[in-house]
């Protein structure tokens, strides 16, 4: 997985001495969350053309756009409800002891 970020981030054309410090984790899921998107475009896509085998350009286009941005703000939902989740978990960590 770490060769597959190192050459994606050669790819983007991100600066070289990125590559000399470890890959963080929060580096490898950001590429994760975008390869997620870049599906999510590429389904929308397909479902525009199973819909319209004659769909144009724009239709593609638009439908692209669409599973891209649907694709994020899905996976930020699913992040939020997350991070709710293990809020409600341990509430009493967070709370002041009463004496």
């Amino acid at each position: 997985m770490q060769v597959f970020a190192a050459k994606f981030i050669l790819h983007c054309g991100f600066r070289h001495d990125a590559l000399s410090s470890k890959i963080s984790a929060e580096n490898v899921m950001g590429i994760l969350d975008l390869a997620g998107e870049i599906a999510g475009a590429v389904a929308a896509v397909e479902s525009a053309e199973k819909l319209d085998p004659n769909a144009g350009l724009l239709t593609k286009g638009v439908a692209a756009y669409a599973g891209f941005k649907g694709a994020g703000a899905l996976e930020s939902l699913v992040g939020k409800k997350e991070e709710e989740a293990s809020n409600e978990a341990a509430p009493e960590a967070d709370a002041d002891p009463q004496a």
